[in-house]
């Protein structure tokens, strides 16, 4: 079985957007990559300026946040026919969010114009107000509903079955950060006739079809969970190397402004 042709953003992000309550966002996210390629964990960078992993070889990120609580998350589209060489890197995308001041949908119009410059991507932004998606391939923006929502490497709430089993299993509700981390700990592999037809060999697809994924050369690298409130944030990221757990990282802090 040869390695996927694509590399990961995150690769399962679940989230539960509410537009009143003390909890607007929260959310549930694995982020899936290469075990060689060199990943620094959750951290403030810059003094302060962004909470984030960082991608040690193309720089940016896959998930962050900042202290006044804008969040941006990213998964790449699964389509090996697709990419392209030499594009930028689209971990810089949560970054340029992060650094700005904007809203999402400003943010989203300028994106717009240079997008086909990346290869195809997902962006999920939240400023503070509003929770917009963006899927690059079909220049598509989201408005969400309230509710419970899910990306993988394809379209919003598309439904693969790691993906709806992540959303079946966080509107069961009730689910402490042990809970959410043990949907997203799940490796259950699923039929042939489950799988989305993305490009990969059958292989991989079946590979890549658990929710954890654990090959000799890829795999689920970090478990995210976000609880964004109004006043309050928490961020817990559990790392994963291929033999297992690596550590974990708990952050909290009052939003600012």
């Amino acid at each position: 079985m040869g390695g996927p042709l694509y590399h990961g953003g995150m690769c399962l992000i679940a989230f539960h957007w509410q537009t009143d309550g003390t909890l607007p966002l929260l959310v549930a996210a694995n982020r899936d990559e290469f075990y060689a390629r060199p990943t620094a964990p959750m951290a403030w960078w810059d003094g302060g300026r962004i909470l984030a992993g960082r991608d040690l070889e193309a720089g940016g990120t896959w998930l962050g946040l900042t202290p006044a609580g804008r969040f941006a998350a990213l998964t790449n589209h699964r389509d090996p026919k697709a990419l392209r060489a030499g594009t930028p890197s689209r971990g810089q995308l949560p970054v340029r969010f992060l650094e700005g001041r904007g809203s999402a949908a400003s943010f989203l119009d300028e994106l717009r114009t240079e997008a086909p410059a990346f290869n195809p991507f997902s962006l999920l932004l939240y400023d503070g107000r509003d929770l917009l998606g963006y899927e690059s391939r079909l220049d598509r923006r989201i408005a969400f509903t309230p509710g419970i929502h899910a990306v993988s490497n394809g379209a919003f709430d598309e439904p693969w079955p790691k993906v709806e089993a992540l959303k079946a299993g966080m509107a069961a509700g009730g689910l402490d950060d042990e809970g959410l981390l043990g949907l997203l700990a799940e490796p259950r592999a699923y039929g042939d006739d489950l799988l989305p037809q993305t490009g990969v060999s059958l292989d991989w697809e079946r590979a890549l079809s658990p929710a954890f994924i654990r090959t000799p050369t890829y795999g689920t690298r970090a478990s995210t969970l976000v609880r964004l409130g109004l006043e309050t944030v928490m961020v817990l990221e559990q790392r994963f190397t291929r033999d297992g757990p690596q550590g974990r990282s708990e952050f909290r802090f009052e939003r600012a402004g």
